[in-house]
């Protein structure tokens, strides 16, 4: 038991490691906050709320895993390399399809919402 309670308490400190000084992982927290505030007004359905939650998860999952790779290429190599610098535009990338996805998802969501509520 205590080697589980070990890797969440490793875990709970990587977060505040992941976030702070991270201006993208600030946006996508403030983005997040914003749709939860329009999911309350708009009186989403349960399936929607699992949905925008999910596509939320996501992208700050991979902002911190971005922000991971970001901090081990810095720990392993001080100078230029093309193959590090690759791995962080596609890490980058990662982050940027899911942005993209979460908000085409968010969008349809709450346009249907809008709607059901309003029409």
């Amino acid at each position: 038991m205590e080697h589980w309670i070990a890797k969440f308490r490793n875990a709970a400190k990587g977060l505040p490691a992941g976030m702070l000084g991270q201006s993208s992982f600030a946006v996508h927290l403030a983005v997040s906050l914003a749709v939860v505030a329009l999911a309350i007004l708009l009186e989403c359905q349960i399936w929607q709320w699992c949905v925008l939650l999910l596509c939320m998860a996501l992208v700050l999952s991979l902002e911190l895993m971005n922000s991971a790779v970001e901090s081990l290429a810095k720990g392993l190599c001080k100078e230029h390399n093309e193959h590090v610098g690759r791995s962080l535009d596609i890490a980058s990338g990662a982050v940027l399809i899911a942005s993209i996805f979460a908000a085409i998802v968010g969008l349809l969501v709450f346009a249907q919402q809008y709607s059901v509520r309003f029409w």
